[in-house]
């Protein structure tokens, strides 16, 4: 089979297109032949070293496909099920093997497509807004790259629960995404301070939640835009990592609060795990919640695949279709 393998931390450059023996299905695990792997910051990380994974290695943590080979003692899933996984190395590739625990079955109603697209980034905007800060009902949020794939879908469901949603985009065609999501405000950040137009919109309020992706070049001002005693979830570094800073500055901002979560903690969990991804196919089958994809490549285009997301050129998901 064919796989996308780095074996040595660099720029898209480093991904090779190899093939590699088909894998097979230990104890306790499935192999499934992949139908689409998402493309997410994550594999950036890896790939540049910023996440040290041991080399060599087959790129990809998000897949949905169709399984062809059961090992022993799995019991839950059978040839021919449709699943999809999040946060399992190995999915830039024909097939992988994956710990049948890790899987989501995918209902009928959903394309495999939008499941090897929904998955990472839509459980990860799932528990920003669920767990991360429960959004209620008036509560006022802050969400940067509202037109990337976890922007997108984090205005959504951040609106199912009745919160007031403030969006940052760089173009006029991202702030057109992020409004028809459901954004109450657009805010074009590459023509105005977010911070001073947070504070126009909210009469020097702020909001209650960050939900913070870029990183480096927002940390400062998202600090400046939250309310006294308000929380900044700091889930990304798009734009590199935030340098260390002195605690006192929570303080300075209104005594908020600065968190650094990951997906990994909020579906170590199986009954977690069924939960967030119940939800989103629920709300997908039910026509509540839209999926983008706004990119579709083939295995072959990995490193372009790269180069665009780097280069916040996407919009909505980055699919690879092997």
């Amino acid at each position: 089979m064919r796989a996308i393998r780095v074996h040595e931390a660099g720029g898209p450059e480093a991904m090779r297109v190899e093939d590699v023996p088909d894998p097979e299905p230990g104890p306790g695990q499935v192999r499934l032949r992949v139908a689409a792997a998402g493309v997410n910051f994550i594999d950036v990380y890896q790939r540049t070293g910023a996440y040290r994974i041991p080399l060599p290695f087959t790129l990809g943590v998000e897949a949905a496909g169709v399984v062809d080979a059961v090992g022993d003692g799995v019991t839950s899933v059978a040839d021919g099920d449709r699943v999809a996984f999040a946060m399992v190395g190995g999915a830039y590739a024909e097939a992988v093997c994956v710990d049948a625990d890790r899987l989501v079955s995918v209902p009928d109603e959903v394309e495999l497509e939008t499941a090897g697209a929904v998955l990472l980034q839509g459980m990860t905007a799932h528990y920003l807004a669920t767990t991360t800060f429960p959004l209620a009902d008036g509560q006022r949020a802050l969400v940067h790259a509202g037109a990337g794939g976890v922007g997108l879908l984090l205005i959504q469901i951040a609106k199912r629960r009745g919160a007031v949603v403030y969006a940052t985009a760089s173009t006029a065609r991202k702030a057109e995404l992020a409004a028809a999501a459901g954004a109450d405000e657009v805010i074009r950040y590459t023509e105005t301070d977010f911070a001073e137009e947070v504070d126009r919109l909210t009469d020097s309020d702020g909001v209650h939640v960050v939900y913070d992706s870029v990183g480096r070049d927002t940390f400062d001002r998202s600090l400046d835009s939250l309310a006294p005693r308000g929380l900044l979830a700091l889930f990304g570094a798009s734009s590199g990592p935030v340098p260390p800073f002195d605690p006192q500055r929570l303080n300075a901002a209104g005594s908020v609060f600065l968190t650094r979560p990951s997906l990994a903690h909020h579906i170590a969990e199986r009954d977690e795990l069924e939960w967030r991804a119940g939800d989103l196919f629920q709300w997908i089958t039910d026509g509540q919640l839209e999926v983008r994809v706004g990119e579709r490549h083939p295995l072959d285009e990995a490193a372009e695949a790269h180069r665009r997301l780097e280069g916040r050129a996407t919009t909505g998901k980055v699919l690879l279709l092997p």
